[in-house]
């Protein structure tokens, strides 16, 4: 596993929105762009379906994604694989999550699962000679 050092997980927590790369049986890509999402530890990250479709497919399919995240020049790209949890303590905690930023904010928005990333490289996405660089 690789882990997120303090700096990598600030901007995480900092950017509101990921992109979560999947692809298909057929290798047909995906992108889409996640909000509801945290870190678990230096090595997970959790996010909460509400919308996925071709996403969801796709991960149940093939669980290898890529996850993005970037301000200015600074940016990083988590691979690795998730799994898909729909029941137990951690769903439940995620719905209760959602729930609540859903009347917050009010729009109406339902956690479907919670989506389990485990990190297994990390890559740097800074302009530069170093870009693409596998960082840990």
């Amino acid at each position: 596993m690789s882990h997120m050092t303090e700096r990598m997980k600030e901007l995480f927590d900092k950017v509101p929105t990921v992109v979560l790369s999947t692809v298909s049986e057929d290798g047909i890509p995906n992108a889409v762009p996640v909000g509801a999402k945290k870190i678990i530890d230096d090595e997970t990250i959790l996010m909460s379906n509400q919308f996925f479709n071709k996403t969801l497919n796709n991960m149940r399919a093939n669980p290898r994604v890529a996850v993005t995240f970037w301000e200015g020049h600074e940016g990083y790209q988590l691979k690795g694989s998730v799994t898909i949890e729909t029941t137990g303590q951690r769903f439940e905690d995620t719905a209760r999550w959602i729930d609540e930023k859903s009347r917050k904010s009010g729009v109406p928005r339902k956690s479907k699962g919670a989506v389990i990333l485990r990190i297994e490289a990390i890559y740097g996405l800074a302009p530069g000679p170093g870009a693409g660089k596998k960082l840990a």
